[in-house]
């Protein structure tokens, strides 16, 4: 038996007209910041997003200044985001609107999707915010409160099941399509929670929840449970030379794609092992000091971190160039860029990952 959805339309908009959260892409929702706001707050929470909103935004105030911008500056502003493919689509998409529409974002869904980095539900999103068109923006919270109000237990997963509900919002999406749709967004936020039960009793939609009344709701949405996370483990060397630390490029490909990163090896060395790979670089003049221990969760994987700070006191001219196996400190210092405190505070983006480990920030 299908749901009917449409009496959830004006109650959840009278809801959202008391209750809205003042973001500030809301308060000024011009289509470029509804648009950096939407990547933003993917896998990222709201108010962790709120900071790094304004400081892009005033940087690069326009979809020009967006497109004309260094790899190294779009990198920096969105230090501490994670998932920086984000940003990295977001600039080739604001290239090619400069390009094909005038430096002006589309605001036909059709249109939109067809540019780098926006889905289905960013399009959504963009269209109906920022243009008022009347389309769904379909996320986790739209379809944890959607199951959730039909008793559903379909699996949110399945592509199939998403198109099923795009098609079910887009039937009931009213004038205001993009107040609807952000209704929902909070709703999902700050009632109809992922985690923890529901806040049924505060609901404008209650009456209407199958899953309320049939006392389901910590069942749904169904998902499939994730696979456990590969756990790998690994020692990082902060490198220290003349008051200016080593750092390295990471592959263009796979994990934190062509991002700056500090020295590390596979596995945790001891001060033993760790003595013998300096030894294998030339380093013979050095204090070392323990930074201890950090954890960071990716998506699928877990790096368990030891840290070392290394203080390098001898002249480059002593340190030779290394043809011995040392894993990945199988290099001669020269070949690493050497950059000042400054310069890795102000111009440089290092994955999140390394944050404990950021010793001239101390």
């Amino acid at each position: 038996m299908s749901y009917e959805y449409e009496p959830i339309v004006d109650k959840l908009l009278v809801w959202f007209d008391e209750n809205r959260r003042i973001l500030p892409w809301r308060e000024d929702p011009r289509p470029y910041y509804v648009w950096v706001s939407e990547i933003m707050l993917q896998q990222t929470r709201v108010e962790a997003v709120k900071g790094y909103f304004d400081r892009f935004t005033k940087e690069l105030p326009t979809i020009e200044a967006l497109a004309e911008a260094s790899e190294e500056k779009i990198l920096k502003l969105w230090e501490g985001l994670g998932y920086y493919n984000r940003v990295r689509n977001l600039q080739k998409a604001a290239q090619v609107v400069v390009s094909e529409y005038n430096g002006v974002l589309p605001d036909s869904y059709e249109e939109l999707i067809k540019l780098p980095g926006i889905g289905s539900y960013t399009a959504g999103a963009v269209a109906s915010i920022a243009y008022q068109k009347r389309v769904p923006a379909v996320d986790g919270n739209v379809l944890r409160i959607v199951k959730r109000l039909a008793a559903s237990f379909d699996d949110i997963t399945k592509q199939k099941v998403v198109k099923e509900v795009e098609r079910e919002m887009k039937e009931i999406m009213p004038e205001r399509a993009g107040d609807f749709n952000q209704a929902l967004m909070d709703l999902g936020a700050t009632i109809c929670i992922p985690n923890g039960r529901p806040l049924c009793e505060k609901c404008p939609i209650a009456e209407h929840c199958e899953g309320r009344k049939q006392d389901v709701m910590m069942l749904l949405p169904v998902k499939p449970s994730k696979k456990p996370r590969k756990i790998e483990e690994k020692t990082i060397l902060v490198m220290e030379y003349e008051s200016k630390y080593a750092c390295n490029r990471r592959p263009k490909k796979g994990l934190l794609a062509g991002l700056w990163e500090l020295p590390n090896v596979e596995g945790r060395l001891t001060v033993e092992e760790l003595n013998d790979a300096l030894k294998e670089l030339g380093i013979t003049e050095y204090e070392v000091e323990l930074l201890g221990k950090a954890k960071h969760i990716f998506s699928h994987i877990e790096w368990h971190m030891l840290g070392y700070h290394i203080l390098i006191k001898q002249k480059t001219d002593n340190i030779r160039p290394n043809v011995s196996d040392a894993g990945e400190l199988s290099r001669s210092l020269e070949e690493y860029s050497w950059m000042s405190s400054t310069k890795l505070k102000e111009d440089i983006a290092l994955p999140t990952a390394f944050e404990y480990y950021k010793c001239w920030e101390r």
